[in-house]
C-alpha cells in the first residue's frame, strides 16, 4: 500500500471514531476541546518516515477571510491554496491555536468555522500544509475581528454575580486552601470562603484612600499554611503620607479567617508621596521566594529613571523586608534604592508571576497613547518617560512584550496590539499547564490573561504561539485584578465583586 493510500485510510478511521460532527460540513466543536487537539496530534504522527531525499517544505496561503477583516459573523468558510514539489498530503486549519475539523486532503482546501462559538473581538486563523515526507509548511496567518455579542467562548460559563458586596476593591490573592483575600481601598481586607464574602474583615488597616491611595496590594507568604503570614501594601499618614509594606499574621488556630490582633509588623516605609495618583500597588512573591513590589512614579515621571529613588520601579525584598544582595543595583546604590529590581515604569498597578518558571509580566498603565505588558527582567529599563509602548524604544530600553493603543488603529487592527485598544491595563494571570479537575481546555492553558479597566474586557496572550493575542471575555464591571484559581476558573476582581469564568 502506498503512503498516500495509507494516510487516507487513517483519516477515514479517525473520522469514524470522532463522528460526523467534526467533518468540514458538520458543526465545528467548541474551540479548544480535547478532541481537536487529539486529531492534530494524530495527523502529525502519520508522517513519521520521511521519503528519501525530500526535505522541501510545502507552501500555503490563506485566501479567505482577508487579513484584518472586521465584524465577521455567522459561518465563515476559511480557504487556502497549497503546493509542494511532490504533493500536498493535507492542510490543517486552526482558530486561536485550536484545530477546526479534520485535516483536508483534497483541494480546494477549506474548513467551515462557526464564529458564534467565539467571543466578540480579535481572533487569529492559521493554516499549515504537510506532505508525504513529513515536511510541514510555515503557518499562513490572518488576524480578524469577530462581531456579535458572545461574552465568553462556547463551553465556558461567566458568573458576574459570584460574589457581590465589595466596596472599591483593588487587589486579591488566593490562599492554599482556596479562600480569597480581597483588598478594599478604604483599608478593609476581606475574606471570601466557598464563594461567600465573610461579614468580618480579615483585617482593618488605617489608610489614606483618596485617588489611587489606600490598601492597594496583598499576597500570602509561600509558606502561609504554616506561618500564616500575609503581606499588604497600603498608604498611611503616620509620619506623613507614604506607602508602606507590612506583614500580618493570620490566626490559624482559630481557622485563619481573621488576623492575630496586634500582629502587624512594618517591613518597609517608602518615601513621601506628593500626589494621589500613580501609586502602583501590586505585591507578589516570585519563583525565587523574594517579595516583589510595584511602585508607580507618583506623577513625577523623571523619577522613573532615577536609580536613587524607588518611584517608577519594581522593588525586590527578602520576606523579612531586608534587601537581597544579588539585586542588580545593590552594589551601586545605597539605602532603599538597593531594592530596585527594574525601572522606567509609569504606573505598574498589577503584575503576575508564572508558577514554576517564575516568569514575571508587568502591566504598566500608560499616559498618552499606550498600555503595555512588559516581560520582567533584573536590571531592565522599560523607558518611561522617554518611551511609552512601542514608541521611542532605543538602545538600552526593553520594549513591551505586548502593547495596545488608547484608540482604534486606522485601518482597524493594523497597529501594534491589533484590534485591542483600551485605557488602563489591569489584572494579569498565568493560567497553568496542568490538567486538574475544572481546568480550561488545553489551548487555553499556558496563556497569560489580562484585562482593561476602562473597556471592561479580558484578553489572552498565547505564550506558545508567538504571543498572539485573542479576545476571551467581556465584563459587566470595571476589572482591577485577575487570578487563575486553584480550582480551575479564572477569577476577575471588579470594584464591586468577583466574576467567575469557568469551563464548563
Amino acid at each position: 500500500m502506498n503512503r498516500h493510500a495509507s494516510f487516507r485510510l487513517i483519516l477515514a478511521a479517525l473520522a469514524a471514531a470522532l463522528g460526523a460532527g467534526c467533518g468540514g460540513g458538520g458543526s465545528d466543536p467548541p474551540q479548544g476541546v480535547e478532541q481537536a487537539a487529539a486529531v492534530e496530534t494524530a495527523s502529525r504522527k502519520m508522517n513519521v518516515a520521511p521519503l528519501a531525499g525530500d526535505t522541501e517544505r510545502p507552501l500555503i496561503t490563506l485566501t479567505s477571510p482577508a487579513n484584518l477583516a472586521v465584524d465577521l459573523t455567522g459561518t465563515v468558510v476559511v480557504t487556502a491554496t497549497a503546493s509542494d514539489n511532490v504533493g500536498v498530503e493535507s492542510v490543517v486549519f486552526q482558530v486561536d491555536g485550536a484545530q477546526v475539523g479534520l485535516p483536508d486532503t483534497t483541494p480546494p482546501y477549506s474548513a467551515a468555522v462557526k464564529l458564534n462559538l467565539y467571543p466578540a473581538g480579535q481572533h487569529v486563523i492559521r493554516a499549515r500544509a504537510s506532505d508525504a515526507a513529513g515536511n510541514f509548511s510555515l503557518y499562513s496567518t490572518v488576524t480578524v475581528q469577530v462581531g456579535g455579542t458572545r461574552s465568553v467562548p462556547s463551553g465556558f460559563t461567566r458568573n458576574t454575580t459570584w460574589v457581590t458586596g465589595l466596596s472599591n476593591a483593588t487587589a486579591f490573592a488566593q490562599l492554599p486552601d482556596g479562600r480569597l483575600l480581597v483588598a478594599q481601598q478604604a483599608g478593609a481586607l476581606r475574606m471570601i470562603a466557598n464563594g461567600v464574602l465573610l461579614a468580618t474583615p480579615f483585617a482593618q488597616l488605617a489608610v489614606i484612600s483618596n485617588g489611587d491611595r489606600g490598601l492597594i496590594g496583598v499576597t500570602p507568604h509561600p509558606n502561609f499554611a504554616v506561618n500564616g503570614y500575609v503581606y499588604v501594601h497600603y498608604t498611611t499618614n503616620v509620619g506623613g503620607a507614604h506607602n508602606r509594606i507590612s506583614r500580618l499574621t493570620a490566626d490559624l488556630a482559630a481557622g485563619g479567617n481573621t488576623v492575630v490582633a496586634g500582629s502587624e509588623l512594618v517591613l518597609v516605609d517608602l518615601p513621601t508621596v506628593i500626589a494621589a495618583k500613580n501609586n502602583g500597588g501590586a505585591i507578589h512573591f516570585g519563583g525565587d521566594g523574594k517579595l516583589y513590589v510595584a511602585v508607580g512614579d507618583n506623577l513625577r515621571s523623571q523619577l522613573a529613571q532615577d536609580l536613587t529613588q524607588p518611584f517608577g520601579k519594581m522593588l525586590r525584598f527578602n520576606d523579612d523586608g531586608s534587601i537581597p544582595p544579588d539585586n542588580p543595583f545593590f552594589g551601586t546604590q545605597t539605602g532603599l534604592a538597593r531594592a530596585i529590581w527594574a525601572y522606567g515604569l509609569r504606573n505598574p498597578f498589577t503584575f503576575a508571576v508564572q508558577p514554576g518558571s517564575g516568569r514575571i509580566h508587568i502591566n504598566d498603565v500608560g499616559e498618552n497613547a499606550w498600555e503595555e505588558i512588559d516581560l520582567g527582567a533584573a536590571g531592565a529599563n522599560y523607558g518611561w518617560p522617554g518611551s511609552e509602548g512601542p514608541d521611542n524604544v532605543t538602545a538600552g530600553i526593553t520594549g513591551p512584550l505586548f502593547p495596545y493603543a488608547h484608540g482604534e488603529a486606522v485601518p482597524p487592527g493594523s497597529g501594534p496590539g491589533g484590534f485591542f485598544f483600551g485605557y488602563a491595563i489591569v489584572g494579569g494571570a498565568f493560567y497553568p499547564t496542568g490538567n486538574a479537575a475544572g481546568s480550561f481546555p488545553p489551548n487555553y492553558r499556558s496563556n497569560y490573561y489580562f484585562a482593561d479597566y476602562a473597556r471592561q474586557f479580558v484578553g489572552r496572550i498565547d505564550l506558545l504561539r508567538s504571543n498572539a493575542a485573542y479576545a476571551f471575555a467581556t465584563l459587566s464591571g470595571a476589572p482591577v485584578d485577575l487570578l487563575a484559581g486553584s480550582d480551575g476558573p479564572l477569577y476577575v476582581l471588579t470594584r464591586a465583586g468577583v466574576t467567575r469564568i469557568s469551563f464548563p
